[in-house]
């Protein structure tokens, strides 16, 4: 994307030059966005949602540098400066380099800008964008590429972090939303900050929460970006919910692609109604025979046994049992814990049996 104006008047950066670092405006802790611009004044052009990929001086590394590949957090359409927003981990090298040592004025390569994640090319009217962590970047991108232009917004914003002190450009986006109709912001925090009261989401982001902060969520063009395991709980709710899944898009803030060749295969498990299955009781020693989309719950109930249950939605945890064999697709919403799940435990509402399986009722 550019601006043919500015583009003619100042040329367009290319990447065998230098980025010049301008600023460095620390987010939260082991977290800051790094500002670049051309030293020759050439301007950016790039698509909201697209990465830079940075090579890194990294005292030890093969060749003296790492190469970290990071999603822009600026706009398009602010394109005399690009931005990066970067959270270092615990093993981080290029990243910690960065946090303790760039400065403004010092000079940095890279390469690109370069992705397929964005929704630069959709005709979608109505978005869903949800994220976990710094997986905020590209959405933070794309919405104010989309309130720089005036465009008449429908977006539901969706991020997820541990605290709401670790929610980042939570004040920025709540600048936009307050300036604006048709920006809704939703955060979910793990747990609240000390002595500081939390009246927003809380725990992990399930199919009750997305129904509640996006009832029209059918009718959205969905992207999301976190980690893998975040992103596949996603999935699973959209698909466990009916949602047309070729209108998802997403982009695993450790490993953006380049090319369509190069987009992983999403091997998520989808239960199928014309795939049989069967469950064992093995205490009861009666079977029946379902298909994939039956519940463990409803298919006790179609041979006469009774498993206690309350909200019949993954939330209560009154219909927890012991799967002794076989492989179940479970979408719970918060009623058993990941201990529970390791020692063998389901919820018989909101586990869908995958080939045989046996349970000990």
């Amino acid at each position: 994307m550019q601006n043919p104006s500015l583009s003619a008047n100042a040329g367009l950066w290319q990447d065998h030059e230098m980025l010049e670092c301008v600023s460095v405006v620390p987010e939260m802790p082991n977290t800051a966005s790094f500002s670049f611009r051309a030293p020759s004044g050439a301007l950016f052009a790039f698509e909201p949602g697209q990465f830079l990929t940075l090579e890194i001086p990294a005292p030890g590394a093969p060749g003296g540098a790492v190469h970290r590949t990071y999603t822009i957090s600026s706009s398009p359409s602010r394109p005399r400066t690009i931005t990066i927003t970067a959270k270092a981990q615990t093993d981080s090298i290029g990243t910690r380099w960065m946090l303790d040592n760039l400065q403004p004025g010092m000079r940095i390569k890279a390469i690109g800008p370069g992705g397929l994640f964005t929704n630069a090319q959709s005709k979608a009217r109505k978005y869903l964008f949800i994220s976990a962590g710094t997986g905020i970047t590209p959405m933070m991108s794309m919405t104010t590429c989309m309130w720089d232009e005036g465009r008449d917004l429908d977006i539901v914003f969706i991020n997820c972090a541990k605290r709401p002190s670790e929610i980042i450009f939570r004040e920025r986006l709540e600048l936009m939303a307050s300036r604006t109709p048709g920006l809704e912001l939703k955060f979910v925090v793990g747990e609240p900050d000390p002595y500081r009261p939390w009246t927003g989401y809380q725990g992990y982001f399930n199919q009750l929460m997305l129904g509640l902060m996006a009832p029209d969520y059918l009718d959205r063009e969905v992207y999301c970006c976190g980690p893998e395991p975040f992103m596949q709980a996603v999935r699973e709710a959209l698909a466990g919910l009916g949602y047309d899944m070729d209108q998802y898009h997403q982009e695993s803030f450790g490993a953006p692609v380049e090319s369509a060749a190069a987009q992983p295969d999403l091997e998520d498990v989808i239960p199928d109604d014309d795939s049989a299955a069967e469950i064992r009781f093995t205490a009861s020693d009666v079977s029946a025979k379902v298909t994939e989309t039956d519940t463990v719950l409803a298919a006790a109930r179609s041979v006469g046994l009774n498993i206690p249950s309350g909200c019949t939605f993954g939330v209560c945890g009154t219909c927890k049992i012991k799967k002794t064999a076989g492989d179940v697709h479970m979408v719970h919403n918060g009623g058993i814990s990941e201990d529970d799940i390791e020692a063998g435990y389901i919820l018989a509402c909101c586990s869908h049996p995958i080939g045989k399986v046996e349970v000990e009722i």
